[in-house]
């Protein structure tokens, strides 16, 4: 989903205000949550310059929201294997195959700043396959894509393509792990029909 953008100010000031709900379920207030879920939300907001609607979406159920958050910072925030560019376009590419609105604008709001690209997202979310990719991002977003569409279709020959092709065992799990875990993701911002900020739109255009 999302975590920090970083926080220039004229991201936040030209941001425009959405009155339009971003969630069918109940969306608590700050002040009624768990300190710890109120704190890394705040955290959040000081350092994006906004909350980002999944926060709040999710906040409602709060051990759910804390192992959701876990599992998402283990896999998108290391720092080793491959990079946070490559994780995002994991995500922007399968959250277009489920038709996730929230993971498509706001994971590509992610990736066009971590690639420093303003049009990468667009192209793998329409169509990764004419997006202007390395082969090795060719290689991890295909193997992505089948992961999402037919994750019972991997045979050991797939696997030692994508070694063949320079990705260690341990990217080869990161792709599914990612793949897999955000099929979860997209699923829940359906089910809730989580709304994308409007803020995500125009970043790093």
């Amino acid at each position: 989903m999302c975590i920090t953008l970083g926080s220039d100010p004229d991201v936040r000031e030209s941001a425009a205000v959405s009155t339009h709900p971003i969630s069918r379920f109940p969306v608590p207030e700050l002040a009624e949550l768990p300190d710890d879920i109120r704190s890394a939300i705040e955290t959040v907001q000081e350092k994006s310059g906004f909350v980002p609607n999944v926060f709040l979406a999710l906040a409602h159920r709060p051990d759910e929201f804390r192992a959701f958050f876990a599992g998402h910072d283990a896999l998108m925030d290391k720092t080793e294997g491959l990079s946070k560019a490559e994780r995002e376009m994991i995500v922007v590419a399968t959250s277009a195959v489920n038709d996730c609105l929230y993971c498509v604008v706001a994971h590509g709001a992610i990736l066009r700043i971590r690639a420093k690209n303003p049009l990468i997202a667009d192209q793998v979310a329409v169509n990764p396959w004419k997006a202007d990719l390395s082969d090795r991002e060719r290689l991890i977003v295909g193997f992505a894509l089948q992961m999402a569409d037919e994750s019972s279709s991997v045979t050991d020959d797939d696997i030692q393509a994508l070694r063949d092709g320079g990705l260690t065992d341990d990217e080869i799990w990161d792709v599914g792990a990612i793949t897999a875990f955000f099929a979860m993701s997209n699923r829940l911002a359906n089910l809730a029909s989580i709304r994308p900020n409007d803020e995500f739109y125009a970043m790093a255009r």
